[in-house]
């Protein structure tokens, strides 16, 4: 932890006390305080409300209250400045993860993940940003998108209020490019990008870039199968050692 940066406060929320403990300790290692544990979801939306953490670490399956109902209870009380949540996930890739991410999740982590990649991903959603491997991200939502479930991103926005350009660096968003690629693309410079990437969410109340690529999808703006082929990606950084942690085949 360095003095410039805040201390990372978070909640580790899984049904195995084992669990719990290894990611406690890898967290303690680095200077992230728990500020508690939850072993349900009831729990994590109490543990939440209570200690108000940066980030939790959210499982999905979990009893009496699994992990997307608490998701959405918890960044339902949050806002939008509130606390993050990463999901847990195994090895399959299931509509339950797509379910987390419509329910306000900022992304999500294979329970395998190494302790170094652990960190940064909280560090990085600390930040604001959205824990995107965004080809991951995409396949997931490619997959489920059509499923008949209730719209949970407030169906009542539209694309109305978007300028041309700005719909177009959602359409390319959605389909998995970072920040530099979009810049590419479209013949701007990042910090261009970033401003529409920023106007984009604030117009459309949205919490984040994941966020964003399932409104996409769920308004229409870009199908699946739409989706270039691309690289992985950790955040905007272009590819990363952790994406190669979730990046699995068939998956």
């Amino acid at each position: 932890m360095t003095a410039d940066r805040p201390p990372l406060r978070a909640v580790i929320a899984d049904d195995q006390a084992l669990v719990r403990t290894g990611f406690k300790m890898i967290l303690a290692a680095d200077g992230i305080e728990v500020t508690a544990e939850a072993a349900d979801g009831a729990e994590a939306v109490a543990a939440v409300r209570r200690t108000r953490p940066d980030v939790v670490l959210m499982d999905i399956r979990m009893p009496e209250m699994d992990g997307i109902e608490a998701t959405r209870r918890i960044i339902g009380d949050a806002g939008p400045a509130g606390t993050r949540v990463i999901i847990l996930t195994t090895y399959d890739l299931d509509h339950y993860v797509y379910a987390a991410l419509t329910a306000g999740a900022s992304g999500f982590l294979l329970k395998d993940v190494t302790p170094e990649h652990l960190v940064s991903a909280l560090r990085l959603v600390q930040t604001g940003d959205a824990l995107l491997a965004p080809t991951i991200t995409r396949r997931l939502i490619e997959r489920f998108a059509h499923r008949e479930e209730p719209q949970t991103i407030a169906p009542h926005r539209d694309l109305s209020g978007l300028t041309p350009r700005e719909l177009e660096v959602l359409r390319l968003l959605a389909t998995g490019l970072s920040n530099a690629e979009l810049a590419s693309r479209l013949f701007l410079s990042p910090t261009t990008v970033k401003s529409h990437v920023g106007r984009i969410l604030a117009k459309l109340d949205l919490r984040d870039r994941v966020q964003a690529v399932v409104f996409a999808y769920e308004t229409g703006l870009i199908a699946p199968g739409e989706a270039p082929g691309l690289g992985f990606h950790y955040g905007d950084g272009g590819a990363g050692p952790w994406s190669q942690t979730v990046a699995r085949p068939g998956g």
